[in-house]
């Protein structure tokens, strides 16, 4: 009946009483009708229709009531978030006592002048308030919790007293939620004590529970660990290529521990080069149904904070027999593509593999080979090898650039911490043509993994990016407009290779960096799917991830497929069948896993980034300006660290242009642009709003000499 009903819901163009579906359902008797008002509230409790206050029922569609999430600003305002939609802009006038994170109906009021749909908030259909994260602050006797989540703005109180529990202010909780005892206020169970505030690692790990992200592995996991073997026995090599003799290596990071992709490359003879991208074999350990592997499943991806990395295995596998070490041999399933000097890949095999690295490479000394020519110690037998290596990059880079591939070549900082976990810089993260050519390489054995189950016409899970709204980009054009850039194309071409071309028109701009990020905010978030929609980045017609197994469970279920399908010829209709079910979810919990993974890492970076500033009170630092609103601007500094000139601490009372982005003074006519170049002193920094906030010293001016003299370093 439910789906009848939603037929007839989204056939309506207006809202229909009981009487009007009963009618249209034909209902013969009183107990079809009695059935007809369970499912219609049924389907009201889940959010899937809407039930006015006129006794009418209505589904979520093109009309002007949506359903979301809403996500507030510690500000009072919000944005609700609607699938398949644009964001709904929600003033604090009209939340509508919702929450952060509340799924709510919105309606939809008007579009404002910046091109924002505005609306209210009519209902919050669901709250999710099973645990929080937060503070312990006494008021008097009474235990309360403070949320670590300012946006969540609701009292909390712990039913029972201090002595029994050992509590103190400061302490970082996780409460549960027991029941609501009046409007904004809760009675709350501890759950556990995570720390006190000041200990080494309670702030990162606060972070860690707010997202729900285990930093443990339960008994029964453990348990399994036991099992796992330390090194690679002959009967485990049985069936397997030996390329243990083959030249081998990995290429990583100064630090890495779980290495999970190694290379190889040969010349042929007919100017096409041989690369093989050999990746660990990790469902081969993780057995499916084990609860090492729904452990996996459910964690979906590894979590890399400033101080730590939680994996989504354990250290035995991650660190020890799955992880390419070198000098031991390993099980790996090998991805061999045969490579033309147009970097069209013209053969391939795909095989179970034994291999031996020889060697763990640094991106920062295989930098120095091909790009400097020096041969650090070590990699003499190596060096000629690289400059191959990267030769064929070079080539692959071309013809991906060619078709289309977008490089935002966005940023990264890097906050570097000593054993307290305390910050003592902030840097830019190195990226040179190593980075650069693993990168490459990996695409490579992805699209070919990728497309070889696509033409056998199989269920599998792919690595998806869409296309991006043409609304977005046309409201980016208009914007750019707005600051008086004008660029040449047709408005309508949301092809990869226009957005190619004006992230390339854009570059003499000097707020390039700060256009490009504007630019990759308006586009699709790329997320895991069982279909395949291609990925737009990339410009790739057929892309998964099949490289990184130890720390990305699609990457697991991307091996766990090609032994079934591949190796070991099982494509019967039971096994594909209960894949098209199973993948379903494993697409869409790995896309929620990897989101909630990157806010986690963003908030921590953000925390950290401003506990650095604490110590910086005072100091001045140039930066450019990153935004500009009508409660003042947004500097960031050339480390990436952002913080806030308010207006309020200004040197005059500043019109704000929000067409042309500026900030005008009224006596000193002194204007203030996107992309200018500033001079800022910190003035206040809070590791626990995650907060910085400058005074403006100067505008940074073409005959500035010091100016000068960066851009001459620049060039």
């Amino acid at each position: 009946m439910k789906d009848r009903i939603l037929e007839i819901l989204n056939n309506s163009n207006k809202a229909l009483t009981v009487e009007d579906i009963d009618n249209r359902l034909e209902l013969k008797d009183v107990n079809e009708t009695k059935e007809l008002f369970k499912v219609l509230k049924e389907l009201e409790e889940d959010g899937e229709i809407y039930h006015s206050n006129k006794d009418k029922y209505m589904p979520f569609n093109n009309g002007p009531l949506k359903k979301g999430i809403i996500r507030m600003n510690r500000k009072g305002y919000g944005f609700v978030e609607v699938e398949g939609s644009e964001d709904i802009f929600i003033s604090s006038d009209n939340i509508n006592n919702a929450i952060h994170n509340d799924v709510v109906v919105v309606e939809v009021l008007k579009r404002k002048d910046d091109g924002r749909l505005e609306g209210r908030i009519v209902r919050t259909i669901k709250r999710d308030l099973s645990t929080v994260v937060g503070e312990i602050l006494y008021k008097g006797k009474t235990c309360t919790v403070i949320p670590d989540d300012k946006k969540l703005n609701v009292e909390l109180t712990i039913n029972t007293d201090k002595e029994n529990l050992g509590l103190v202010d400061g302490h970082k909780v996780i409460v549960k939620i027991d029941k609501m005892l009046s409007k904004g206020k809760y009675l709350c169970t501890l759950e556990k004590i995570i720390g006190h505030k000041n200990d080494p690692g309670v702030d990162i790990l606060s972070i860690v529970y707010n997202y729900e992200i285990k930093d443990t592995f339960d008994e029964e996991t453990i348990a399994e660990l036991d099992n796992i073997p330390e090194s690679v026995s002959e009967k485990e090599k049985v069936g397997r290529r030996d390329l243990t003799n083959e030249m081998i290596f990995t290429i990583d990071g100064d630090d890495t521990k779980d290495i999970d992709d190694a290379i190889s490359l040969e010349k042929l003879d007919n100017g096409h080069y041989k690369l093989g991208v050999h990746i660990a074999d990790v469902s081969y350990y993780v057995k499916e149904g084990s609860a090492l592997d729904n452990e996996a499943m459910m964690r979906g991806t590894s979590v890399y904070l400033v101080d730590r990395v939680i994996p989504m295995l354990p250290h035995k596998l991650s660190n020890g027999i799955c992880s390419l070490n070198p000098g031991v041999e390993r099980l790996a399933i090998s991805c061999v593509m045969e490579i033309d000097e147009q970097g069209k890949q013209v053969d391939y095999e795909i095989f179970e593999s034994v291999i031996k690295s020889r060697i763990q490479m640094t991106y920062k000394k295989v930098n120095q080979v091909i790009e400097e020519d020096i041969i650090p110690e070590g990699y003499e037998d190596f060096a000629q090898k690289l400059k191959e290596m990267d030769e064929l990059s070079q080539i692959v880079r071309k013809a991906k650039v060619a078709r289309g591939y977008i490089d935002f070549d966005v940023d990264e900082a890097k906050i570097l911490v000593d054993d307290k976990c305390h910050p003592t810089d902030v840097v830019l993260r190195d990226r040179g043509r190593g980075e650069n050519m693993i990168e490459d390489f990996m695409i490579c054995a992805n699209e070919c993994v990728a497309s070889h189950i696509f033409y056998m016409n199989l269920p599998f899970i792919y690595r998806v990016h869409e296309y991006p709204k043409e609304e977005k980009i046309r409201e980016f054009l208009s914007y750019l407009q707005t600051l008086g850039i004008t660029v040449r194309g047709n408005i309508k071409d949301v092809s990869p290779k226009a957005m190619q071309n004006l992230l390339y028109s854009l570059k003499k701009e000097k707020m390039y960096k700060i256009l490009a990020s504007q630019l990759l905010r308006n586009m699709q978030k790329a997320i895991y799917l069982p279909q395949n929609l291609g990925h737009y980045g990339l410009a790739s017609k057929c892309y998964t991830h099949f490289t990184s197994p130890i720390r990305r469970y699609p990457d697991t279920t991307v091996h766990r497929l090609l032994r079934t399908y591949l190796f070991n010829k099982d494509m019967s209709p039971q096994t594909i069948s209960k894949w098209e079910e199973k993948l379903v979810f494993i697409a869409d919990n790995s896309s929620q896993k990897e989101r909630d993974s990157v806010d986690c890492e963003r908030d921590v970076e953000s925390m950290k980034m401003a506990e650095y500033m604490e110590d910086h009170i005072g100091e001045t630092f140039e930066g450019m300006i990153s935004g500009v609103t009508n409660f003042g601007m947004f500097v960031q500094l050339d480390n990436l660290i952002e913080g806030l000139v308010h207006i309020n601490d200004m040197d005059d009372f500043y019109h704000y242009d929000e067409v042309a982005q500026t900030l005008t003074g009224e006596r000193t006519k002194k204007k203030y642009s996107l992309g200018d170049r500033v001079l800022v002193k910190t003035v206040r920094a809070s590791k626990e709003e995650k907060a910085v906030d400058f005074e403006i010293i100067k505008k940074i001016g073409e005959n500035d000499a010091n100016y000068q003299e960066e851009e001459e370093k620049k060039k």
